[in-house]
């Protein structure tokens, strides 16, 4: 007998410290006691299942047995086959499963229907045990372990199923610790980890820390959950200004395409369908105050705001940003050539030739900027392109022609 308004309390208090719902605490506690009475009065191959009566205390034990037929077991020849010369010698026929008799786990349903009339093969039948005396005595230390043993299996199961369901998602975190290059971060029920390739490029992380990261995936490993933060990656921007417009988080603006060098600069294209609503003033906020909150949190970071269009040389032009485009043509293998003025030409390549890398990853388009002049002198070579082109298709017709003939 236990005393249940104790053990009761202490599942609650489990349940509240560890993040488990007291349902499971109060199963996993019930499994530890089946497999304390297992070990101590249990034989090989039983299952056997415990009941605690959350009113009186009292513990009921049950060994469980699965019934099948003479056609779900194999034969003593099948066995002797199996031994002899391998499974392959005593296949059952497709869509049968055979299985070895074990008494301690099975039953016949002939037998079976002597206790339950009404019971059927592949059904489970419950046998009543007997409560010993001295369980509570002998099994309360092995009880104990199990029920740790369960507890942290549980809260890993708990762990796994929660922040697997985040996976994709920004969460808040505490740094907690730097190990090496990787930085450790406190995410409520567990701690999640940035490695060095997820940080930001020159962001410096301190204990105690909180800072927004996004969630890329959680890996069951054999010590338990490991959540892979990162704050380099691109949704994280976009889950931002999910988080900072309401407009966007309500489907009324659309976010696109984004690029982003992660600690530089991101170029985030967004459109909407909805009238009345401007995207770029929705993303920006007013004063800057939405794309403001979002450049804070990236420590930072330039953001370029630009509107979307299906139209591809409006969606370039737009891309490069801030620069003004002239034209835009498009030419052969996905490529695009952007005409803007002299005194643009930088800002539209951009340092080290980021913001036209940048509008590149944005809209798909292998952009070549050039100044009117060379976009001049591009087009004549391109004419004398196509004079050779179609000189050598005529001569090689010539020569067809006087092969024939």
């Amino acid at each position: 007998m236990i005393d249940v308004k104790n053990f009761t309390s202490a599942i609650a208090q489990i349940a509240e410290e560890r993040g488990i719902p007291a349902e499971k605490v109060w199963e996993t506690i019930e499994s530890a006691i089946a497999a304390a009475y297992k070990k101590e009065y249990g034989k090989k191959g039983q299952v056997i299942k415990a009941k605690l009566d959350n009113k009186t205390g009292e513990v009921l034990f049950w060994q469980v047995k699965k019934v099948v037929d003479e056609k779900m077991i194999y034969s003593e020849e099948e066995l002797a086959e199996l031994k002899d010369e391998g499974p392959s010698s005593a296949e059952a026929t497709e869509g049968e499963i055979k299985i070895r008799f074990n008494p301690e786990r099975h039953i016949m349903l002939d037998e079976a229907k002597k206790i339950n009339s009404k019971i059927k093969i592949e059904e489970e039948l419950e046998l009543p045990l007997e409560v010993k005396e001295d369980f509570g005595r002998i099994s309360a230390q092995t009880a104990k372990q199990v029920i740790l043993q369960k507890i942290r299996e549980a809260e890993r199961e708990t762990v796994l199923t929660e922040y697997k369901a985040k996976e994709g998602e920004i969460v808040s975190g505490i740094v907690q610790r730097i190990e090496g290059q990787n930085v450790l971060f406190d995410i409520g029920k567990t701690l999640g980890f940035l490695p060095r390739e997820e940080q930001i490029p020159g962001e410096f992380y301190r204990p105690g820390q909180r800072l927004k990261l996004f969630l890329i995936k959680v890996e069951d490993t054999s010590k338990g959950p490991v959540i892979i933060l990162s704050r380099a990656y691109p949704r994280l921007v976009s889950k931002l200004f999910e988080l900072e417009v309401p407009e966007i988080s309500q489907g009324q603006v659309q976010i696109n395409s984004i690029a982003r060098e992660a600690g530089s600069r991101t170029k985030i294209a967004i459109s909407t369908k909805a009238e009345g609503i401007d995207p770029i003033g929705a993303a920006v906020g007013q004063r800057g105050t939405r794309v403001q909150a979002v450049i804070n949190e990236l420590g930072g970071e330039k953001v370029d705001i630009i509107e979307y269009s299906e139209d591809p040389q409006k969606y370039i032009a737009n891309a490069l940003s801030p620069a003004k485009v002239i034209e835009i043509k498009i030419m052969p293998r996905n490529k695009a050539l952007a005409v803007v003025q002299d005194d643009q030409l930088s800002l539209a390549i951009g340092k080290e030739g980021q913001n036209v890398r940048l509008a590149a990853k944005l809209t798909g388009w292998k952009i070549d900027v050039r100044s009117p002049e060379q976009a001049a002198e591009m087009r004549i070579e391109e004419k004398e392109e196509v004079k050779k082109e179609k000189k050598a298709t005529k001569a090689k017709k010539v020569k067809v022609k006087k092969d024939k003939e």
